[in-house]
Order: structure tokens, then C-alpha cells, then sequence
């Protein structure tokens, strides 16, 4: 008899959330590789925004979605975790009403065991929701969590998620040793008529898009981001196999908008990028591409930026993160003296326009001047670029993190709450206060390119 498995995604629990190409690829290819090892998958997606039981018995109002596949979620006001009570916003729960969630495990007979994946740091609440709900519904079944919350934060996990296991390792092999621990046993590629797993995205009940990751990891190592945690090395598939599966998603299911999920697309492009570009240019889909990862800005040569106009990119966004090059020199060193100005250069002569054009500019970093923001949000509108703020969260495991904690009136260490970058946890209450004026920049600086 097959192993019986549900994966779970759980809630979002925060002040905000959007859809913005917002997908479990990582629970998705782990569904992929299960099914192919002989095992009976269940997937419940808490964010679904599709759900049918949502329209008709779902007494929330009905989400907001927009061009390219993105949109607001399921959206309920729920009291926040005692840590954030004095936070003056409201906190909410995304996704799907709690008894659809419970009807869906009910409607499950017998699992082998269930599998809960996780994503940020201090949306941990959902996930102890989500997994207080399956041990009331299945009581006795293993419950396993993993995910980027498990591996961060591994210790505080094990003591308040509730799961049984917390796979705190990187790869699937941690997890097939549990599931051997409690007698399942995967077959090895049970059905070779399977073609090589694709993120299962067909378990979906409505498929906007697609998200491709044509590489894991980078190999820059930024001091705020913990990529080089969470994959131990730069790895990248053959392009010729990530086209294969652009390809597979637009004729099987007439997917036109994919999400590239890669911490470094544009990392040496001649080798990766390049050969991509091309043979989606002669295949000629007519697909949509987007960015939300960034793009590294020294990627963007003349032949890139031509290629990325041809074969249908839609929203690029770039990591900036400051035109303050003494900043970058200590934080990341991936951005030069002119490199921005050069891929600007170059996607303007391509044909873009600013509305497709985004850079990301970080705030809320430990001493960070307000000053700095400002040039940058200038820099970025002058050179013909929407300025994005993306305030920084502190994530445990990164070269920063230290920092974080020490200039922090938060206990970053001991409550994941407070890595929240709603908080902007790192700053004093004098630059908290000058972020209306920050916003106000921002928007001032985008209503005057949408005239130009």
C-alpha cells in the first residue's frame, strides 16, 4: 500500500502580505519527488486563493488580484501574539477560513504522516496553528516540519512549533532518514514513466503562474541575506533543461507568466542566461517574465537586456539596495561605480520603460542614515527606475546578524516575532519617524516617471 502523505503550507500571520508571485516551491518539488518515490500526496495550500469553498462559504471578502498572477489573499484580522500587542497596526491571518483547512485534513483517510513547511522567520504562528489543527484532526500522526522558520530557527521550533520533528538539514535525504525512522519507506523512482520532477504545481487548484528556479544559492555572500545557510553552495542546471521546463508548463497547462525564483539569474550570463535567452527567443511562446528575487545589475550587458525585451520580461526588478558605494563595500560587493548606470543604459535602449523597471533600496539597517535613503530613492527615479523600499529583516545564520542583535531594543535571539521588518527593528525611534517622509519621496518619484 502507498505511503499517504499530506504537505501542508500554512498561513501567513503578519501585519501585511501580498501574492507577489508567491508560491511553496520548495514543499512543491518535495511533493514531486514523493510522488515519484511511490508515495499518495495531499496537498493543502492555506494560501490558495482559488479555493471554491472560499467563495461560497468563506466569509471573508474577495481578494483583489491584478495583472501577471499577483494580488492580495484571504485576508481575516485575528489579536496579535502577546510579544506584538503594542505594535499600533492591525495583525491578520492570510489565506484560507480555519474549517476549510480543518475539512480538508478530515477528508484524508489514515496519513502515513504529515509535512509542514515554512517560510519566514516570525510567520511561525501560522505554522503552530496549522500543525495544532492536524494533530486534532489526525492525532497520532508524525508530524515533520521543515522550511527556511526550521532551519533558522531550529531550537525554538523544536520547543514551541509542535511538530514531532524539525528537519533543521539541508536536502531531502534528513527527511527520507525520518521517514524511514517511522516505517515509511519510499520506493527508489517507483514510476520511471514520470519525467525528472518538476515542482508539482499541477496540485494547485488554479495555476496563475509558475515559478522557475534555474539555480539554488549564490555565490555572493551579503552580510543581511542567509542564502549561503540555506543552500550550502551555488548550484545551476543546464539551461537547456530549464527551458524544457518553461516549456512543459506553457503547453501542458498554458502558463504565459513565470516567476524566476534565483537568488543570482544574471550571475556569469554568457554561461547561464545567455543560452536561456536564446532559445526562448527562436521559440517565440509568447510568454510573460518577472523578477521579484532582483536582478544583479553587473548581468545586464546590451545582448541581455535585448533578449530579456524579446522573450517577453514584464517586471524586472534590480538589487540596488543603496547608491552609498562605501555601503555596498562593506555589506555585499556586487554593485560598482557605473554598474547601475550601464544596466540602465542598456534596458532603455532595449525598449523599456520605466514601469517595468524596479530597484530595490534596503532600509532599516543598524546605522543606517536617512540621508543615504534619500540619494538613493533620488539616484534610482533619475536614472528612470520605480524606487521599491525593502525594509530589512534580521535573519539568524547571517554575517549581520550580530550587528542586528546588538543594535536592536528587541530580543531578536530569543522571540522571532521581532525579526518582523514591519518593525524596522534596527532603528531608533527618530528614523522609524522619518519613514512617511521616505514613502512620500517614493511615491512622488514614481507619480513623475509615470508622466515622462
Amino acid at each position: 500500500m502507498k505511503p499517504s502523505l499530506i504537505l501542508i503550507n500554512p498561513w501567513i500571520t503578519d501585519f501585511a502580505a501580498y501574492d507577489l508571485w508567491s508560491k511553496p516551491v520548495g514543499l512543491l518539488y518535495l511533493a514531486a519527488h514523493l510522488r515519484k518515490r511511490g508515495c499518495s500526496v495531499h496537498l493543502i495550500d492555506c494560501l490558495d486563493v482559488h479555493h471554491p469553498l472560499m467563495k461560497e462559504k468563506g466569509p471573508l471578502p474577495l481578494p483583489k488580484r491584478r495583472s501577471y498572477g499577483t494580488g492580495k489573499f484571504w485576508r481575516e484580522k485575528v489579536s496579535k501574539p502577546p510579544p506584538l500587542k503594542d505594535i499600533p497596526r492591525p495583525y491578520s491571518r492570510y489565506g484560507l477560513w480555519p474549517k476549510i483547512v480543518e475539512q480538508e485534513l478530515a477528508e484524508i483517510d489514515s496519513p502515513s504522516a504529515i509535512l509542514v513547511t515554512s517560510l519566514m522567520t516570525y510567520w511561525y504562528p501560522g505554522v503552530q496553528e496549522v500543525i495544532r489543527l492536524a494533530k486534532k484532526i489526525h492525532p497520532g500522526v508524525p508530524v515533520i516540519l521543515g522550511g527556511i522558520y526550521a532551519r533558522l530557527c531550529s531550537e525554538h521550533a523544536a520547543i514551541h512549533s509542535g511538530a514531532d520533528t524539525v528537519i533543521s538539514d539541508h536536502g531531502f535525504d534528513s527527511l527520507w532518514t525520518c521517514l524511514k525512522a517511522i516505517n515509511i519507506d519510499l520506493a527508489e523512482d517507483a514510476d520511471p514513466a514520470l519525467p525528472s520532477p518538476y515542482p508539482a504545481f499541477d496540485l494547485l487548484k488554479g495555476l496563475d503562474y509558475v515559478c522557475i528556479m534555474t539555480s539554488t544559492g549564490c555565490p555572493f555572500r551579503c552580510k543581511y541575506c542567509a542564502s549561503h545557510y540555506l543552500y550550502l553552495e551555488f548550484c545551476r542546471r543546464d539551461p537547456a533543461e530549464a527551458l524544457e521546463e518553461i516549456i512543459y508548463w506553457r503547453r501542458a497547462f498554458g502558463v504565459r507568466d513565470f516567476a524566476f525564483y534565483d537568488d543570482a539569474l544574471l550571475a556569469n550570463p554568457e554561461t547561464h542566461a545567455l543560452p536561456l535567452l536564446e532559445g526562448l527567443a527562436r521559440l517565440d511562446l509568447d510568454l510573460r517574465f518577472h523578477t521579484p528575487n532582483a536582478l544583479h545589475v553587473r548581468g545586464i550587458t546590451p545582448e541581455i537586456a535585448r533578449l530579456m525585451r524579446r522573450t517577453g520580461f514584464k517586471t524586472i526588478r534590480l538589487g540596488l539596495e543603496s547608491s552609498d558605494m562605501a555601503l555596498h563595500r562593506e555589506l555585499d560587493n556586487k554593485i560598482s561605480p557605473g554598474d547601475f548606470e550601464h544596466a540602465m543604459r542598456h534596458l532603455k535602449k532595449a525598449g523599456f520603460s520605466p514601469r517595468h523597471i524596479g530597484a530595490y533600496i534596503l532600509i532599516g539597517l543598524p546605522e543606517q542614515p536617512i540621508d543615504a535613503i534619500v540619494e538613493t530613492i533620488r539616484f534610482a527615479g533619475g536614472h528612470g527606475a520605480f524606487p521599491y523600499l525593502a525594509e530589512y529583516s534580521p535573519v539568524p545564520h547571517t554575517l549581520l546578524w550580530e550587528k542586528a542583535v546588538s543594535w536592536s531594543n528587541y530580543d531578536l535571539t530569543g522571540e522571532p516575532l521581532f525579526h518582523n521588518n514591519t518593525l524596522l527593528p534596527c532603528w531608533d525611534e527618530a528614523r522609524k519617524g522619518c519613514l512617511p517622509k521616505l514613502k512620500r519621496l517614493v511615491a512622488e518619484t514614481r507619480e513623475r516617471l509615470r508622466q515622462e
